[in-house]
């Protein structure tokens, strides 16, 4: 089996018609491999977003394919989208979005429990991720009580409850100071290593994107590889 998880192959995607069509991303080709982290640095509005959308087919694309651990995605119907995307990615975003009025522990447990799995398995499984993370001791805290970063690493413990194969990330510490910063993105390195999962990570900071294992942009619709 390949170890590719996420292949965009011939991507375009375009927004209106005619004279105001804006065309994001033109013949646009990506591979992310498992264990691996690419960061996308580029200008705002350049397309980061876009092209996480895509990725994580919460958009679709007018042309190109975008296989999901081998699965070409183009003919698939909203079910099998939907079902793929459950399945096999995780999401973290710039902010946290935790439960407040549920534990960092529960917020983990949450999505196991959606998806069918035992409340013992899943508290297991969301003390280990917790623990990986460094924030085990503050399991039973809710949102509220726990620090920006701490929040955040809770997000990333629940973006991967579920053994996912691709993790996207936008902007995962753009609201943390740069220490905070540096300490929430090794974490999430370190997870991604651990699980063996594929990540795409949207930031504007290129001394963390430094950090990961390849760094692309988006200029004139491709994805071109960057050296910082």
């Amino acid at each position: 089996m390949s170890d590719v998880h996420l292949k965009l192959s011939q991507v375009h995607r375009h927004y209106g018609e005619g004279d105001t069509m804006v065309r994001v991303l033109e013949a646009a080709d990506l591979e992310v491999r498992a264990g691996e982290m690419v960061a996308i640095v580029a200008p705002s509005g350049a397309g980061k977003s876009t092209l996480l959308h895509v990725s994580g087919l919460l958009e679709k694309p007018q042309a190109g394919e975008v296989e999901i651990v081998g699965t070409p995605t183009s003919k698939l119907n909203e079910r099998g989208r939907t079902l793929l995307r459950r399945n096999t990615i995780g999401y973290v975003y710039q902010f946290h979005h935790l439960l407040p009025e549920f534990s960092a522990l529960e917020n983990v447990m949450m999505p196991q429990l959606i998806a069918g799995q035992s409340p013992k398995a899943a508290t297991e499984r969301a003390q280990e991720l917790l623990d990986s993370l460094g924030i085990g001791p503050r399991a039973l805290h809710r949102p509220a009580e726990l620090s920006g970063g701490e929040q955040q690493r809770v997000a990333i413990a629940r973006a991967a409850a579920n053994h996912p194969r691709i993790i996207l990330a936008d902007e995962p510490t753009g609201n943390l100071d740069p220490t905070t910063s540096g300490v929430v993105f090794d974490a999430l390195m370190n997870l991604i290593l651990n699980e063996n999962a594929a990540a795409l990570i949207a930031t504007h900071n290129h001394e963390l994107a430094k950090r990961a294992h390849r760094i692309v942009t988006i200029r004139n619709g491709l994805i071109e590889t960057l050296v910082l």
